[in-house]
Formats: structure tokens, C-alpha cells, sequence
């Protein structure tokens, strides 16, 4: 039984991550229909992250090998007063991955007695009540069809993201952060079509983009499930949920990319609708 959830779960996480169809609020969504609350459910979730992580590095290596470089060029340039100088495609993407970055420590503005932005995130999942995580998957729903009729409306398509492209695509991924049901990859692909940049791009920044988040989040939550006595957790289940979590999630990619190039990317938005619209109406059901 362990194996078999590990495995659903993986499944959803991968497919979830990168499709823009929130992978938040469907896990919440999940956990609430099958039950599993506990803290080894909980705990499972949590390192699922680290399949997502490697099927995002797999599919797109090279950039991020690129853009670790640019990285230690960066310093250089920096060292020897050349920071101004250098202006290479790299160089640029590597500043608005920074800009778009930088939304995200708001997280950690308090909101209250011991408590931070991003613990916002854990209590409206884990309050037991979906009509959050459905009216999100609406929001989420909007988006997708919005930007994908301004995208064909718009005349001057960048193939690049600037600065303000760059913020606002920072601040959708902070919400996609701290609500369930905002999907951190629809909400960054749709502000940067919104914006004015080429979908086929925004795909690929809006992945590579979200790395560093996911994985800063993923060290913390794993060190808390660690701290919290999970080291009890069957290794097995979460092994295979990992790998499951990882094929799949390079399937979902390779999806998404076929997908937006073909002009498909409103079919998650109609699909975000309809789950959308059945959660909120079962989670108000069920408050009565």
C-alpha cells in the first residue's frame, strides 16, 4: 500500500510541477480525497521535490550549466572592473533570473506572532477545507486563457525577457508560493505572455527560473521532516515515488514544450476550470 501511494503521489507531483496546472493544490486536493494527512504522507510529499528537481536539470542542462558559468564570469568581471562591459545573452538572462528572484524573499516577512509569508502556504493545505485550493485553480484558470488570447492579439512578440518582464514574473511566482492552486509555472508562463515574450521561451525560463526556489524550499522542508522524527519514513516508498516523480516529470516537460508550440497551451486552462469549479463546489458541500 505504501509503494502503491508513493507511486500515485510521485505521479502527480511530476506531472503537476511542470504542467501549469499547480502542483499544490492538486496534492492538497489529493490528500484531502484519499486521506492522507498523517506526517508520513506529509513527510513523502516533501521529497518528492527532489524527482522534480532532477528531471528539470536532465531536460535542461545545458542552461543551467551556462548559467553557472556566467556565474563565475560575473565574479570575474566583477573583480576586475569589468561588470559593466560584458553584455552577453547569458549575462542578461542571468540578471533577470535575479530580478525575478527577488519577489520571492517576502516569503519571509512576518505576518504575525512566530509565524512567516510562507507558512501561509502550509496552513491554508493543511487546513482541511479544498475551497481555497479550487477558487485558486480558477484564478489559475483565468490566467492561462487570458494570456493565451493577449499572446495571439499582441503584434511585437519579444524573444527575450527585460526588467519589468523580469518583476512581474517574480511577483506571480511569489503568489504561486504561497497560495495553493496558483500554479507557480502557469502563473510565470502566463504573466511573461501577458508581458509580451514569446511562449516558447517563457516555457524554458519559467522552469529553469524556479529551480533554485524549489530546491531552497526542498533543503528546508526536508531538514524540518528530519527534525521532526521522519527519519522513521520507509526508504523504499520514497525512492520509487522520487524516480516516478522524475520520469514523469521529464514527460510533463516535454508535454508542455509540444504543446505551447502548437498553440494548445488554453487546453490547461479549460482543464483548471472544470477541477476548479467541482473542488470549490464539493469543499462548500461539505461545509454544510
Amino acid at each position: 500500500m505504501e509503494f502503491l501511494k508513493a507511486i500515485i503521489l510521485g505521479a502527480v507531483q511530476g506531472a503537476t510541477e511542470f504542467l501549469p496546472i499547480s502542483s499544490s493544490g492538486h496534492l492538497s486536493i489529493l490528500q484531502h480525497f484519499m486521506h492522507l494527512s498523517g506526517e508520513g504522507s506529509l513527510a513523502l510529499t516533501v521529497f518528492l521535490h527532489i524527482g522534480t528537481l532532477i528531471a528539470v536539470i536532465a531536460v535542461y542542462y545545458k542552461t543551467f550549466g551556462d548559467m553557472i558559468k556566467e556565474i563565475g564570469l560575473a565574479i570575474k568581471d566583477l573583480f576586475t572592473g569589468k561588470i559593466k562591459e560584458t553584455k552577453t545573452e547569458n549575462r542578461h538572462l542571468l540578471y533577470m533570473f535575479i530580478i525575478s528572484c527577488l519577489p520571492l524573499l517576502l516569503v519571509l516577512l512576518p505576518i504575525g506572532h512566530d509565524m512567516k509569508l510562507k507558512d501561509l502556504a502550509d496552513k491554508l493545505a493543511g487546513d482541511g477545507d479544498i475551497v481555497v485550493e479550487g477558487v485558486m485553480l480558477l484564478i489559475t484558470a483565468a490566467l492561462l486563457l487570458v494570456a493565451t488570447h493577449v499572446a495571439k492579439t499582441k503584434k511585437n512578440i519579444r524573444d527575450r525577457v527585460e526588467g519589468k518582464d523580469a518583476i512581474a514574473v517574480g511577483v506571480a511566482q511569489l503568489f504561486a508560493a504561497i497560495l495553493p492552486g496558483i500554479s507557480r509555472s502557469g502563473s510565470t508562463i502566463s504573466t511573461g505572455m501577458i508581458c509580451g515574450v514569446d511562449k516558447n521561451y517563457m516555457v524554458r525560463y519559467s522552469f529553469v527560473l524556479g529551480t533554485p526556489a524549489v530546491l531552497a524550499a526542498s533543503i528546508f522542508e526536508i531538514k524540518e521532516v528530519l527534525e521532526g522524527g521522519a527519519l522513521a519514513l520507509d526508504i523504499g516508498p520514497v525512492i520509487v515515488g522520487i524516480i516516478v516523480a522524475a520520469i514523469v516529470g521529464v514527460a510533463s516537460i516535454k508535454l508542455l514544450e509540444m504543446l505551447v508550440k502548437t498553440d494548445r497551451f488554453k487546453i490547461f486552462g479549460y482543464y483548471c476550470l472544470i477541477v476548479g469549479a467541482v473542488v470549490t463546489v464539493i469543499g462548500i458541500i461539505e461545509k454544510f
